[in-house]
């Protein structure tokens, strides 16, 4: 079970429950990988709808890897979501959000 408290969001991947997390060098990654100025800029992305696949995808590959998972993400684009593209947006964008969160703001 996810420890949401944690950061941890569940997500079923090829049939497999994976729990994800966006630690401290995840987000340094995900940064770089997007090219973004700033994680505040893609937080903004996903509150206005202005994020694309390749956001999702990269959250996800972030996600994994801070859950301790080796993977790249030529790894996930073939990979089965369970509930597909919109479950894997809606999971990135709680998992975005848990990084931020402060608990009790739940």
């Amino acid at each position: 079970m996810a420890n949401l408290w944690a950061g941890e969001v569940a997500l079923v991947i090829d049939g497999q429950r994976r729990m994800l997390k966006l630690t401290l060098g995840a987000l340094a990654e995900l940064e770089q990988e997007l090219g973004a100025g700033s994680l505040v800029d893609l937080v903004q992305r996903f509150e206005g709808g202005g994020y694309s696949s390749g956001d999702v995808l990269a959250l996800i590959v972030a996600g994994l890897r801070g859950g301790g998972e080796e993977v790249t993400r030529a790894d996930l684009l073939h990979a089965e979501i369970e509930g597909g593209p919109m479950a894997a947006a809606r999971m990135a964008a709680e998992l975005l959000a848990r990084a931020f969160m402060v608990p009790g703001e739940a």
